[in-house]
């Protein structure tokens, strides 16, 4: 290359490792990495037309119609590909001129390499002999470095290779005779090789190969690619396929795929056909791999056998296994290619509901603590709310109550949007279960969102009196207070009025021992204090306890943990859940999210749960009104601010970056906050918060907030899950296209908890369309369940909650937007299930495995 080339080179190769980094949302190039890539081709002279250079942007055609999955296996192969243009081979060590010193120990060695071959050799069988879980080097045929390529993007076996699907497909199926191809087009001719030559060396090399037919000829050059012209010769047929272009006012091909012509079109691979492009890695060349897998494909698939029931495919109108993972590799047409997709996506859902529906099935069979519903207290909470509860919160409570009164332990799902009041449902739920004798825990994923937790309930419940009922009593009366009190030793009754101190209740809350004790278990309390709401939480002389992930080490013992509540369930794992879940006898389990959840989500990482939805907002809660603005027009959000702040408001800014970036031209937060503080509000007190903080500091910085210490708060999307501030009526997001739709309504969701009316400022720039669309629809409304089906679209289900959930299956081929599949999936879940609940019978044998291993691989991969 020269020097020119290579500064144009890494400037592609900065672009496409930016966007790699950026997670390949399409958003790091103003318009989009499709129009970046043309804008760089026709700037970017000779180094366009490199080898490799071509390689790399043919694997990004189609990029923005890519999964997320696609796009980043299509940018790493890329970057491999430029990357290879930087390397130098290292010479080979000139050959000893001396006369050769015969080693007696060399005899054994050679003997032991030729016994190594002959035996490796010896483990190679043809594919007809090998099962679905032989590994690739088994293969007789298979090299070791294709083995070694294969392993590096984890295909590892045969039944591995089947399950490596397209990620997409080239249509090259409109065959032209060579006056009708059209310049720019992908097109596909047939013709006679009349002229092969090799011109130019080392890196100027290139093959030059004439093919003709009745109606003219055209040529095709290959780059540094010498053997073409030993595999390609005069005489021969063959057929390409490529984009046509342009040198010297004559059309050519550039670097086309070409095959050998056969007159059975269905032996055609590389070209004249829809043509799967399957991710590659470096070392894995697309007609190697390609060859490999239509040959496990042709053998293996078409007798593969096929875990769902034959009678169950036609119920469902489902194509058999195997001719869906031969269709799905190398389809017919579109249609068959349909089909294909639509086989493979049905068993993916069907093995996420199978699985599901066990788990809450066995979940039902356990024994749980049924509660009886007390209606006195109930209503007296109720009557000492400041407000009415809304429609939905009152169903939501309904289905709760229900779920406690049964014998099996309840598992629900309360979903609402930012404001809706789940914190009210939740703390029904766990009055009664002090009610009942039991004790509650709530679980919170930070600190001061367990603080904000334990004040609120403090709050709604310190003036409900709950007659103390014995959880040891057969007959379970309630106890009298005096009877109550009797009962206590004069060490007990010192032990509570301690705990009673500790955790902030004064007497009138206390209400002669009636009242609902709440404690707070965070890393913030002393020695002493901890040690003794310890020993409280042991002895059940504390009801309510909130925490964060602090509730579910060894030293935290519960006397009669009874109900489970989960905030912002998405940021724990499973396991976590369950460790909190472990602390009781089968508790009933209450999950919260603030994140409105689309109806497929909802079946498929949380299809083991009963769902309540809280789709109302509260009567008084004022619409957050949103606005999109050019970094131009930034001084109008700076004035905004300085006349929030008059008024005693306060402001959230949000940067998508901690620190200055030389490849990204966005502001940090470091950066703004130094820009805030000391040039634009000199006068006014400016916070900085962002993750690399530790939990004790970012504790810290949003108590400060929270208590008006500060009048601006310039974070990162750490405060996505942030504290109730009401004085916070304006959120400035800077970058705003760098976040996902989700995210954006999270952030959105920190002003508008007072009675002042609130703001939400977008500053964008970027002209991409995806983009564009996504601020649109948050500017358009404040209903987190309609942004949340948009927002999916857009998105894949790991990144709908800005990272991956912990045991969410990967799905390599279902859509989550696919309600309609998913629907028929776990019907026919229910359906095999209620015939066969344990899949013992000898027909789902192989579908019981399937879901194992598909299960086994979600846990894995969280």
């Amino acid at each position: 290359m020269t020097e020119s080339e290579q500064q144009q080179v890494t400037v592609l190769g900065k672009m496409l490792s930016a966007e790699r980094r950026d997670g390949c949302a399409d958003r790091v190039a103003d318009s989009g990495l499709s129009a970046f890539i043309r804008q760089w081709s026709a700037t970017a002279g000779s180094a366009a037309t490199l080898p490799a250079v071509q390689r790399a942007i043919g694997l990004l055609v189609g990029y923005e119609r890519m999964t997320h999955a696609e796009r980043d296996q299509a940018l790493a192969t890329a970057i491999e590909e430029l990357r290879s243009l930087f390397r130098t081979n290292h010479p080979t060590p000139a050959l000893a001129t001396t006369a050769p010193v015969t080693l007696p120990s060399l005899a054994p060695r050679r003997t032991s390499s030729r016994q190594e071959r002959q035996r490796l050799a010896s483990d190679k069988h043809p594919l007809t002999d090998l099962d679905l879980d032989a590994k690739l080097d088994q293969i007789a045929g298979v090299d070791s470095r294709t083995v070694a390529s294969f392993r590096r993007i984890g295909v590892v076996t045969i039944r591995d290779l089947l399950y490596h699907f397209p990620r997409r497909y080239d249509d090259v199926r409109s065959r032209r005779t060579i006056d009708e191809l059209q310049v720019g087009a992908e097109e596909t001719v047939i013709g006679e090789v009349t002229d092969v030559r090799t011109i130019g060396t080392g890196p100027k090399l290139r093959v030059r190969v004439e093919v003709s037919d009745e109606t003219g000829s055209i040529e095709a050059i290959f780059f540094n690619q010498r053997w073409i012209a030993q595999q390609i010769r005069v005489g021969q047929t063959i057929v390409l396929s490529g984009k046509v272009t342009v040198f010297g006012g004559k059309r050519q091909f550039t670097s086309p795929r070409w095959e050998r012509y056969t007159p059975d079109p269905d032996a055609l691979l590389h070209t004249g056909r829809l043509v799967p492009i399957h991710p590659l890695t470096q070392g894995l060349h697309e007609n190697q791999a390609r060859r490999l897998i239509k040959q496990v494909v042709d053998t293996v698939a078409p007798r593969i056998p096929d875990h769902l029931p034959p009678e169950r495919c036609a119920q469902a109108g489902l194509l058999p296994l195997g001719e869906a993972l031969t269709q799905i590799h190398f389809p017919t047409n579109h249609e068959s290619l349909a089909a294909a997709r639509r086989r493979l996506g049905f068993d993916e859902f069907l093995f996420i509901q199978l699985g599901v529906l066990q788990r809450k099935r066995l979940w039902q069979q356990e024994m749980g603590l049924p509660f009886t519903i007390d209606l006195q207290v109930h209503a007296e909470l109720l009557r000492l709310l400041p407000f009415r509860l809304t429609a939905a919160q009152q169903r939501a409570i309904n289905e709760i109550f229900a779920d406690l009164q049964r014998p099996s332990p309840m598992a629900r799902l309360l979903q609402g949007d930012v404001g809706s009041g789940k914190t009210v449902v939740a703390a029904a739920a766990l009055l009664q279960a002090v009610a009942n004798g039991f004790q509650g825990a709530l679980m919170a994923p930070t600190e001061i969102l367990a603080e904000q937790h334990a004040k609120n309930l403090k709050q709604l419940l310190s003036r409900v009196p709950v007659p103390r009922r014995s959880s040891e009593a057969m007959d379970g009366e309630q106890y009298r207070q005096t009877d109550w009190r009797a009962q206590l030793d004069p060490e007990e009754a010192a032990r509570l009025n301690e705990i009673v101190q500790i955790i902030g209740m004064t007497p009138e809350e206390d209400m002669g021992g009636h009242g609902v004790r709440v404690a707070l278990l965070t890393g913030s309390l002393g020695t002493r204090e901890r040690r003794r709401v310890l020993d409280g939480i042991a002895r059940g002389e504390i009801d309510v306890v909130v925490g964060t992930h602090a509730l579910i080490t060894e030293t935290v013992q519960f006397a009669r943990l009874g109900l489970v509540v989960v905030d912002e369930q998405h940021r724990f794992g499973v396991e976590q859940r369950l460790r909190l879940k472990n602390k009781g006898c089968n508790p009933h389990m209450l999950v919260m999210t603030a994140t409105p959840i689309p109806r497929t989500l909802t079946l498929t990482i949380y299809g083991d749960l009963d769902v309540s939805v809280l789709d109302e907002r509260p009567p008084g809660r004022q619409e957050i009104r949103t606005r999109r603005i050019s970094r131009l027009e930034r001084e109008k959000a700076y004035r905004h601010i300085r006349k929030q702040v008059a008024e005693g408001r306060q402001v959230y800014v949000i940067c998508p970056l901690v620190e200055e970036s030389e490849k990204l031209d966005l502001p940090s937060a470091e950066e703004m906050y130094e820009k805030l503080q000391h040039e634009v509000f000199p006068d006014l007190r400016v916070a900085l918060l962002h993750g690399k903080m530790s939990a004790r500091e970012k504790d810290g910085v949003m108590r400060a907030f929270r208590d008006h210490q500060y009048d601006i708060l310039v974070s990162t999307a750490v405060i996505e899950v942030g504290i109730d501030v009401p004085n916070a009526t304006t959120i400035v997001i800077e970058g705003a296209e760098r976040f996902g739709l989700a995210q954006l309504h999270q952030f959105r969701g920190r002003v508008g908890r007072g009675s002042h009316q609130s703001y939400c400022i977008l500053i964008s720039d970027s002209d991409n369309q995806q983009s564009k669309e996504r601020l649109a629809a948050l500017e358009q409304t404040n209903d987190g369940f309609q942004l949340a089906e948009f927002d999916l679209q857009l998105r894949g289900p790991g990144e709908f909650f800005g990272t991956r959930q912990s045991g969410t299956p990967d799905l390599k081929m279902a859509r989550q937007g696919d309600t309609r599949l998913l629907s028929e999936a776990r019907r026919m879940a229910e359906a095999i299930l209620s015939d066969d609940p344990a899949l013992e019978r000898p027909e789902h044998a192989l579908l019981r495995r399937r879901v194992d291993a598909f299960w086994t691989e979600a846990m894995r991969a969280g």
